[in-house]
């Protein structure tokens, strides 16, 4: 009894993680812009499937990193 109890919590706790919905704020779709560009652009070059996700990533997440500092004010 005390197993099914368990089950059930759990089926209860996976099921609300998943109702669990968010918004996409304007800086994630930046991000998403600058990664397909960039993942396009690398593509055609002829490289490789891992290379150019880590390449965009990296340098997509630091474009956001660096307009996110430019706008702070000390």
């Amino acid at each position: 009894m005390a197993n099914k109890l368990v089950a059930v919590f759990l089926l209860c706790i996976v099921a609300a993680a998943a109702m669990h919905l968010t918004e996409a704020s304007p800086a994630d779709d930046q991000y998403a812009t600058c990664f397909n560009d960039c993942d396009d652009k690398c593509k055609n070059e002829g490289n490789g499937y891992s290379f150019c996700e880590m390449k965009c990533d990296a340098d997509c997440l630091a474009k956001q990193a660096f307009v996110k500092l430019k706008d702070l004010h000390f």
